[in-house]
């Protein structure tokens, strides 16, 4: 058996998780003051899972850059292979918030959408 100490963020408390885990499954979590932390802790043990962001250069526009995120979770092993797809790319302005920029981003099924306007 393994005992793992997290963080949780699932909420703004942060709160401080020792998760027992045993053949991968988390059978006990302790210090979790919502809800949302054991979700976070089990989910964190078994399938890791995280939103990426980051910024794409935009031609054209009134900003070099715009903000992007991925669409949906995506698991923590392709955060880097997603950060290098993502590097390649420029889009032409005008970029409106929710435009895909990417789609099915390293084979994920998320996509890369903007969360700002550029003009």
């Amino acid at each position: 058996m393994e005992t793992r100490e997290l963080t949780c963020i699932g909420c703004p408390m942060g709160c401080q998780l020792k998760v027992q885990i045993d053949h991968g499954q988390a059978t006990e979590i302790a210090g979790n003051t919502c809800n949302r932390g054991e979700v976070y802790a089990r989910k964190e043990v078994t399938n890791p899972t995280r939103i990426v962001t980051s910024t794409v250069t935009v031609e054209g526009g009134s900003h070099a850059v715009v903000s992007v995120k991925t669409s949906r979770d995506i698991p923590k092993d392709k955060i880097f292979e997603i950060i290098q797809e993502i590097k390649e790319v420029k889009v032409q302005a005008p970029v409106h918030i929710g435009d895909a920029i990417v789609s099915n981003v390293a084979g994920t099924g998320a996509d890369i959408v903007a969360t700002k306007e550029v003009k």
